[in-house]
């Protein structure tokens, strides 16, 4: 055979691959990471919540159970232990400027009733303009009030 008789082609490459649609493995990519981001952003939230609620109730037992303090001095560190949790749990911009009233109506929101608007709660916001220190009895209620609320956080 002479190479003139033969009928040969010259040789072809393949077509370039192209970029769509991509391979599998990016389909799992795509799908793969914004649910990881979603959740361990879900996670941080959820970590951060309980560590602050966790750690709000272990400050709450000291407040209880310390007897140098006395009852103004209690009041305080109630009304400011209430607020870091607030602030700590809920959106910063909801929770932090809130004062009086309204600061009182957001507290009442976890709870049933109005407690800290019509009851023993409004100590928290009347207590450092009173003659008087606050009783026994009210901060006794008060911080069980207090109790209340941490328990109703930790189950939002």
């Amino acid at each position: 055979m002479t190479p003139t008789l033969l009928d040969l082609k010259d040789i072809h490459e393949p077509e370039v691959i192209g970029w769509w649609p991509p391979a599998i493995g990016w389909w799992i990519l795509a799908i793969a990471i914004p649910l990881l981001i979603i959740f361990l952003t879900w996670f941080y939230k959820r970590l951060t919540r309980k560590t602050a609620l966790k750690t709000a109730k272990k400050i709450l037992f000291q407040i209880k159970q310390d007897v140098a303090r006395d009852n103004l001095q209690k009041l305080c560190d109630l009304s400011v232990l209430v607020r870091r949790v607030a602030i700590s749990v809920s959106p910063r911009a909801k929770a932090a400027g809130l004062t009086g009233r309204q600061w009182l109506e957001f507290l009442d929101s976890s709870v049933k009733g109005t407690p800290f608007s019509e009851g023993i709660g409004q100590l928290l916001v009347d207590a450092p303009y009173r003659n008087t220190q606050p009783t026994e009895a009210e901060i006794s209620q008060l911080t069980e009030l207090c109790e209340n609320w941490l328990k109703a956080q930790g189950k939002t």
